[in-house]
């Protein structure tokens, strides 16, 4: 029997995520983090609705927080040996391609932001013709997006010469994150394991959700080479063993996308629990069991997780918001009108009751996800005065969070049952007065952890249970619980208010406006792009810059 410190058996848990690649240590036996790293990620813009990130940026980030936080072991007294395995969570349907050979990116790593292929999804709609593409839905639980790593592996496939060689001489790689950094930590050109877990591969819009496998009818259809994909695991088995660093030999024995790991680490293990994770995007998940549900109603069927090659998967339906933490972002980093997002908790708390419904903001910055799925969509700022201060913009984006969470707790209601609490994490619930705004426009209560990091909690779980070495229960973590205050009424006239502006972002991107031709790769700030039309109740970025000088100076 191995002898392990003070603190039993450690997992680690790899957290690379849209914003920032986090690496943190969880004492098995308890679920307490121990110490951890965190380094920021770059996000690049080379034309309006490309976002793009940079593949070994995004691996040395990994390497970096593995080598510091091992380093961080070490000053506490803690033997980093202590470490007996590790579990990789990723932001999904990020794609990227690799040359197997040289192993270096054939190109950046397209984000799930990114929106170039909107003309790709726009043809196959309509010469695959509607049949066709419900197949595909029904097939893969994903409507056809431009979302998906599937449209974007073949705009890569299509666009790229060097993706295009590199397949045609047997040397092409592709998959999401978790399967460039398993394939780099197992050894890369030496033997690197190519591999990827279900929750990831469901996301590709590539496998089909009955068999867990790639399907060859969606292979077809969207015209990609099964060569070059990865394997498909279960997201609790060992997968490979790091191959260099402090923590060599230590084996990878988890993998869940991001959101799945957010669904365990809440402990959302039984049917018609829900989470959501306010991040970057917003995403809540309702735990199906072993149904497979078709959403009629906006909704993404998923594989919530596998805990084992030969335990039976776990499903879940999706809402998926593009914008949520970006919001913010852009407000700081976009308009300026704050020095930092952590201000914005106390700006939107300045203005009371009676104003904070002044204006309304809808933050389709590159179109709607769920329920509504409308790419052509576009921001608005509705009911604009010349009292709004910038405070009454940070309360309406905060909002805007919570009613577009608001139309996806509705859809799930309508799939299968109605909520009566949601779990709460990611970076923007640490904002108190979100959180009770998110519960009031709910009408139910919103539990939020105290210990945040459930993402990271997930994949350790997974990782930990593959190897024999965490609990199989844990009593549930303290959490503040936040009570809705706010009346029937009050909550429909917001409702109401907020579709209406919702329904005047729509169709505001042509065919024309969505062309796009390859460009040279340009840095740009970490802020995503946003296109606001003129009109009465609209105001468009020209205007919306000067309105935010004249806040700035208040």
């Amino acid at each position: 029997m191995r002898e392990f410190g003070k603190f039993g058996p450690l997992i680690g848990a790899i957290d690379e995520g849209t914003s920032n690649v986090k690496f943190l240590i969880f004492a098995a036996n308890t679920s307490e983090v121990l110490t951890y790293h965190q380094v920021t990620l770059k996000r690049f813009s080379p034309q309006e609705g490309w976002v793009e990130q940079d593949a070994l940026e995004i691996l040395n980030a990994v390497i970096e927080c593995i080598e510091v936080t091992a380093d961080n072991l070490r000053k506490l007294d803690i033997n980093p040996e202590d470490v007996v395995g590790i579990g990789i969570t990723n932001q999904r349907e990020t794609t990227i391609a690799w040359n197997s050979v040289t192993g270096q990116p054939l190109y950046s790593a397209i984000v799930w932001l990114d929106v170039r292929t909107s003309k790709i999804v726009d043809e196959l709609t309509k010469t695959k013709g509607a049949q066709c593409v419900h197949a595909v839905t029904q097939t893969s639980g994903l409507p056809l997006s431009t979302y998906f790593s599937s449209v974007k592996l073949k705009w890569l496939l299509q666009n790229v010469t060097a993706v295009k060689e590199a397949v045609d001489v047997g040397e092409c790689m592709a998959g999401t994150v978790d399967s460039w950094l398993i394939w780099n930590l197992t050894g890369g050109v030496h033997g690197g394991i190519h591999a990827t877990d279900v929750t990831n591969a469901s996301r590709t819009q590539l496998m089909s959700l009955r068999s867990l496998q790639w399907d060859k009818s969606l292979l077809r259809f969207f015209n990609i080479p099964p060569q070059i994909l990865p394997k498909i695991k279960s997201s609790a088995e060992i997968y490979g063993y790091i191959s260099s660093g402090p923590l060599l030999g230590v084996p990878i024995a988890g993998c869940l996308g991001d959101q799945q790991a957010a669904l365990v680490g809440q402990g959302c293990m039984r049917f018609g629990q829900v989470k959501c994770t306010f991040g970057t995007g917003c995403f809540l998940l309702y735990n199906t069991g072993d149904s497979i549900v078709h959403s009629q109603n906006g909704l993404l069927t998923t594989v919530a997780y596998k805990l084992g090659p030969d335990a039976p998967p776990v499903y879940a339906l999706e809402g998926s918001v593009a914008i949520a933490g970006d919001t913010l972002q852009w407000l700081q980093q976009g308009l300026e009108i704050m020095n930092d997002v952590s201000d914005t908790e106390a700006q939107a708390g300045s203005v009371d009751d009676e104003e904070d419904g002044s204006i309304c903001f809808v933050p389709a910055f590159n179109g709607l996800y769920s329920p509504h799925w409308r790419k052509d969509a576009r921001g608005v700022m509705c009911g604009l005065t010349s009292k709004t201060r910038r405070e009454h913009i940070v309360r309406a984006a905060l909002e805007a969070v919570c009613h577009q969470t608001q139309s996806v707790t509705t859809a799930m209601a309508a799939d299968c049952a109605p909520l009566h609490r949601l779990l709460a994490d990611g970076g923007m619930a640490q904002n108190t007065l979100f959180m009770q705004m998110q519960a009031d426009i709910l009408g139910i209560p919103v539990i939020r952890p105290l210990m945040m990091e459930s993402t990271s909690l997930g994949v350790a779980i997974v990782a930990g249970r593959a190897l024999r070495v965490w609990p199989t229960s844990t009593p549930s973590p303290p959490a503040d619980t936040f009570i809705p205050a706010m009346t029937s009424e009050e909550r429909e006239i917001r409702r109401v208010r907020w579709e209406t502006a919702l329904e005047k972002c729509m169709g505001w991107v042509t065919d024309s406006s969505q062309a796009c031709e390859v460009e040279p790769l340009v840095e740009e700030p970490d802020r995503t792009t946003a296109v606001l039309p003129p009109g009465l109740f609209f105001i468009g970025t020209a205007l919306l810059m000067i309105i935010a000088d004249k806040l700035k100076s208040l």
